[in-house]
C-alpha cells in the first residue's frame, strides 16, 4: 500500500508542468563551488585557503573537488589560527595574488579582525592608492541551528560599518554565484557573508546563471517580488522570511514589494527610495541585532532623503532579539524574526486590525 502511494506521488511529480519544477535547480553550495572553480580556472592568481578546505573538501563541502583539481598550491589547508592565515592571505593579496580566505564561520573572523580591518580594508587608502588588496573573506554568517551564542551572530552591520570594505550578503543560488565571482574579480577587499542554513537548498536558476561569464554587480539590490502597498527590505536568509510573509499578506489583499539587498556596502539606497516613493510604507527585516543594524542604517538614509516625505507611516524594523543566541531550540526560534513578526509589522504600519 505504501509503495503504491509512493509510486503515485512520484508519477505526479514526474509529470508536473509547474514552471518552478521545470526550471533548472542549483543548490547554494554548488553555486559557490562553481563560482570558485570557474574563477580559479579563469585566473591562476586565485587560490583558496582556510581550515579543512582541501583534503576534507571544506567543512560544508563548498570546496568539494577543488583540491584534487588544483592541488596543494592553490587549495591550502591551514592550522586553526584565523589571525595567522588571514594575515598570510592579506600579504599574498598585497603581493599581487587573489586569495579567497574562508572562515569556518564568521564568528571566528573576530580572531582575525585586525587583519580584515587594519591590514586589508585600510591599505589602499593609507598607500595613497598605490597598493590594492584584492582579497575575499567568505564563509557562513548569522544564525545556524543549535550552535548557540558564539556561533550564531550576524556580522553584516559590523563589516558594512568599515570604509575600505565591500560587503555582500547573498540569499539564493543566483546571488551566491554572481556575487562570489564579482568579489573574486574585484580589486578591493570583499566580505562575502553566506548563510549555512541555505547551503543545501535548491533554487531555480536560468541558463544565464549557469554560464561561466555570469557576474552580478556589487552594490545593486534586486526586486525579489513586486508590490504596491508596502516595501519590505531584507538580506540573506531574512529574504526568505520576507517572501513567505509577502505571500501570506497577498492572501489578505496586501501586495508587498520585497527587496533583496544583496549588497550591504555599498548599499543600494536608490532602489529602496524608488520603491518607498511608490508604496509609501517600509519595513526592514534582518536576523542581526537591532542596535546600529542594517535596518537602522536604512531608516536613517530614508529620513535624510526626500523619500521621508513620501512615507505615510513610520518605518518598522523586524530584527533578531537583543540577546546572545540561546541554545534551546524554542528560545532560538523566539530570538529570530519569524513570518508572523513580519506580517504583524506590516499590519501595524498599514493600520490593519
Amino acid at each position: 500500500m505504501m509503495l503504491a502511494t509512493a509510486a503515485r506521488n512520484l508519477t505526479r511529480r514526474s509529470f508536473s508542468t509547474s514552471k518552478a519544477l521545470a526550471a533548472q535547480q542549483l543548490t547554494v553550495r554548488d553555486a559557490l563551488n562553481a563560482a570558485l572553480d570557474e574563477e580559479m580556472e579563469r585566473d591562476e592568481k586565485v587560490f583558496l585557503l582556510g581550515e579543512e578546505v582541501a583534503q576534507y573538501d571544506g567543512a560544508y563541502k563548498v570546496s568539494r573537488g577543488l583540491w584534487k583539481k588544483y592541488g596543494d598550491k592553490r587549495v591550502i589547508d591551514t592550522p586553526i589560527t584565523e589571525m595567522g592565515f588571514a594575515g598570510i592571505a592579506v600579504g599574498a593579496a598585497m603581493a599581487g595574488l587573489r586569495p579567497v580566505c574562508e572562515f569556518m564561520t564568521f564568528n571566528f573572523s573576530m580572531q582575525a579582525i585586525d587583519q580584515v580591518i587594519n591590514s586589508a580594508a585600510k591599505t589602499f587608502y593609507m598607500s595613497a592608492g598605490t597598493v590594492n588588496v584584492p582579497i575575499v573573506f567568505r564563509g557562513p554568517n548569522g544564525a545556524a541551528a543549535g550552535v548557540a551564542a558564539q556561533h550564531s551572530q550576524c556580522f553584516g552591520a559590523w563589516y558594512s560599518h568599515c570604509p575600505g570594505l565591500k560587503v555582500v550578503s547573498p540569499y539564493d543560488s543566483e546571488d551566491a554565484k554572481g556575487l562570489l565571482k564579482a568579489a573574486i574579480r574585484d580589486p578591493d577587499p570583499v566580505v562575502v557573508l553566506e548563510n549555512e542554513m541555505v547551503y543545501g537548498v535548491s533554487y531555480p536558476v536560468s541558463d544565464q546563471v549557469l554560464d561561466k561569464n555570469f557576474v552580478l554587480p556589487i552594490g545593486k539590490a534586486k526586486i525579489q517580488r513586486a508590490g504596491k502597498h508596502i516595501t519590505i527590505v531584507a538580506h540573506s536568509k531574512a529574504v526568505e522570511t520576507a517572501m513567505l510573509a509577502a505571500n501570506e499578506l497577498a492572501g489578505k489583499g496586501i501586495e508587498a514589494e520585497v527587496i533583496n539587498l544583496r549588497s550591504l556596502r555599498p548599499l543600494d539606497s536608490e532602489t529602496i527610495f524608488k520603491s518607498v516613493q511608490k508604496t509609501h510604507h517600509l519595513v526592514t527585516v534582518e536576523q542581526g541585532w537591532p542596535q546600529s543594524g542594517i535596518g537602522s542604517e536604512i531608516c536613517a538614509r530614508v529620513m535624510e532623503h526626500e523619500t521621508f516625505f513620501h512615507l505615510d507611516a513610520p518605518i518598522w524594523r523586524v530584527t533578531g532579539v537583543d540577546v546572545p543566541m540561546p541554545y534551546a531550540k524554542t528560545l532560538e526560534a523566539a530570538a529570530l524574526p519569524q513570518v508572523p513578526d513580519v506580517v504583524n509589522a506590516v499590519n501595524k504600519v498599514l493600520g490593519v486590525k
